[in-house]
């Protein structure tokens, strides 16, 4: 063996354990990123108005259908049972899931 596998070893283990906890804290901030999001408002935002956004889907426009909600939405991205959280559609924003738009597309 050779004197240089050991510190070898060392800087690998050194790298790989510095690497695991950057990742570890990497993954932690968009998380933390989506829960500050503002509610999206169809008053305020433009690109809502334009999909007739609602936070009630039982007052959305034609063609909403019922169940057609933004949490059978496959553009919400927010957890099950969640009051709100965040869309593809409107990022920057948490939309309401029991909310409607235009854009809706059924989770297949």
């Amino acid at each position: 063996m050779t004197d240089e596998t050991p510190s070898s070893r060392r800087r690998f283990l050194k790298f790989a354990g510095g690497t695991a906890a950057a990742l570890a804290v990497l993954s932690a901030l968009p998380r933390r990123v989506m829960a500050a999001l503002p509610h999206l408002s169809a008053a305020t935002n433009a690109t809502a108005k334009a999909l007739n956004y609602v936070e009630d889907d039982t007052k959305a426009p034609a063609p909403h259908k019922p169940g057609q909600d933004c949490a059978a939405c496959v553009h919400f991205q927010g957890k099950a049972g969640d009051a709100y959280g965040p869309c593809a559609i409107f990022p920057g924003f948490d939309v309401h899931s029991k909310g409607w738009c235009a854009g809706f597309q059924a989770k297949g």
